[in-house]
């Protein structure tokens, strides 16, 4: 089988395209895609407990860190005492890091626009169950419990 044939092949290859897209955007506003991912995932009005994010966006708390650090250097977030977990923290969005949000979101809903006119309805919601399934078959641990076939 060829490389070029097997999902997850076309899965990362895509999803490469789909991050230099988005990081090419997010550039021009003096930002990064991953800054941009952690805008669309604050709670706007509540904040976000920072060790929720991580999970939420699929991101090792280490990178998140770094990421966070850098947003709240540049004003877009600022970190406050979760009044719910004394030990906690949450993330929370300055009028900066709303500006910014507005204009990621408006970025995906784009991406989405311009698929959505290209890709059939039908075929969009098969992309969503066959996505869904392989997320199913990964947190079942599934996918390696058979020995590879020959």
């Amino acid at each position: 089988m060829q490389k070029e044939q097997t999902i997850d092949h076309v899965l990362r290859a895509t999803w490469q395209s789909v991050a230099k897209m988005y990081n090419e955007q997010a550039v021009k506003h003096d930002s990064t895609m991953a800054m941009a991912f952690v805008l669309l995932n604050v709670d706007i009005e509540n904040g976000t407990p920072s060790t929720a994010l991580g999970p939420q966006m699929g991101m090792e708390p280490t990178s998140l860190s770094r990421i966070l650090k850098n947003m709240e250097e540049k004003g877009a977030i600022y970190r406050e005492k979760n009044p719910d977990d004394g030990r906690g923290v949450l993330i929370k969005l300055t009028a900066f890091g709303i500006e910014k949000r507005n204009i990621s979101r408006e970025h995906v809903i784009q991406f989405n626009k311009v698929v959505k006119q290209h890709v059939s309805e039908e075929k969009i919601k098969h992309f969503f169950e066959v996505t869904q399934t392989i997320n199913k078959l990964i947190a079942e641990k599934s996918i390696f419990e058979h020995e590879p076939t020959k």
